[in-house]
């Protein structure tokens, strides 16, 4: 087994990162491009606590290395299921997610929370008694979920770059004019 680790903090606030949390995947953020859908399953708040539950299916393109995907015989798309929780009263967001693609043989789960992002992946890959091809597996695995997350981190930072910026426009049109922005 091998974990990922990181920590970030956007400098934003917990209301703009939980809002465009939903908008991580859009067109216009060219860090996602290896995103090809993103179907909501199921969405329910709970009426005690107020928390919204969210489950998603996100298909994905793979960008594994070719030497996996030879030994593993791999499809070249994926699919991860998410499943969030956004508490607004304790102003937490928690996203875990699970690769489906290749569970049988890999198994990563990855865990969000907060506007100081932290993310933890738990890479297992079960090959039976071939310690040295599943130690590659979980290292190039390991390695991949590193670069993803980078991107991840700079594509959503844009997302929320853009979102501030189109909210400040539509400010400043509404106080000078009185009318919203056409979109």
């Amino acid at each position: 087994m091998k974990i990922f680790s990181s920590s970030y903090t956007f400098d934003y606030s917990w209301e703009e990162v939980t809002t465009n949390n939903w908008r991580k995947y859009c067109p216009w953020n060219d860090k996602a491009s290896h995103v090809l859908a993103v179907d909501t399953l199921s969405r329910h708040i709970d009426a005690d606590t107020g928390i919204l539950r969210t489950e998603r299916l996100i298909t994905c393109r793979q960008n594994a290395p070719q030497w996996i995907l030879t030994i593993l015989g791999g499809e070249t798309t994926s699919h991860v299921y998410e499943v969030s929780y956004v508490d607004p009263a304790a102003k937490k967001v928690t996203m875990c997610s699970t690769n489906m693609t290749w569970s049988n043989l890999l198994e990563c789960r990855a865990e969000k929370s907060k506007t100081e992002f932290k993310q933890e992946a738990r890479i297992v890959a079960m090959c039976g008694g071939w310690q040295r091809i599943r130690t590659k597996i979980e290292e190039a695995s390991v390695e991949r979920f590193r670069e993803n997350a980078a991107r991840g981190r700079e594509g959503f930072e844009m997302v929320l770059e853009m979102s501030r910026r189109l909210f400040a426009e539509e400010k400043e049109k509404l106080q000078t004019t009185g009318q919203p922005l056409a979109v």
